[in-house]
């Protein structure tokens, strides 16, 4: 199947992060924020999924007509290191092949801001992929957003688990808006023309 011109299977887009208010501004919910993007964009607000442990939205995205794409937003909100099984749950109610699944996520090894995209691979210590390699396999695309290393001693859980800096949200939005859109070019065009685009 040629996962750029089957319109009828939808895409399984996932931004990780944790659920609740006191998470909210995390560098580790990065994902988040841009899947909240994105169902803006569709014109959609997130509810939750039946059983699954998440919330959807559902839409499209591109251009209408044979660009168009049929996409499901979703959130798991089970906590960053259980996010395979509701991931997996959506996968197979709404018939979702593997490759048809993008996760958002925080990058610890890229720097802030940058993005990098590509199609399985490891999970780099990432407690979120991890988990959802361990439900149905590592041949998922990654959209994959630099927030850098931790500054000094700190301990990684610590960094990822805190706000961004104010430094840092003076860029944010232009940065959640640029994932957002290498996330639509992903879907519309294919992976090699994102890379392309988006990689830096």
């Amino acid at each position: 199947m040629d996962v750029t011109t089957d319109a009828a299977v939808p895409w399984l887009i996932v931004g990780l992060g944790n659920p609740g208010p006191e998470y909210a501004g995390n560098r580790h919910n990065v994902g988040f924020m841009v899947a909240d993007l994105l169902a803006e964009r569709v014109g959609g607000r997130f509810k939750r999924a039946g059983k699954a442990q998440a919330q959807v939205v559902e839409g499209r995205i591109g251009p209408p007509g044979p660009l168009s794409r049929r996409v499901v937003l979703a959130k798991p909100m089970s906590y960053m290191n259980l996010s395979g099984g509701p991931v997996n749950a959506l996968r197979e109610f709404y018939k979702v092949p593997v490759d048809r699944v993008v996760a958002v996520h925080d990058e610890l090894d890229i720097d802030y801001g940058t993005l990098r995209l590509k199609l399985g691979g490891g999970d780099n210590g990432h407690n979120g992929l991890k988990s959802m390699t361990k439900a149905f396999g590592a041949d998922y695309h990654r959209v994959r957003f630099g927030i850098g290393r931790p500054p000094g001693r700190m301990p990684v859980a610590d960094f990822v688990l805190r706000d961004f800096s104010s430094a840092e949200r003076k860029e944010l939005d232009y940065f959640v808006d640029r994932a957002a859109d290498a996330v639509e070019c992903l879907v519309i065009e294919g992976l090699e023309r994102a890379q392309s685009t988006y990689n830096s």
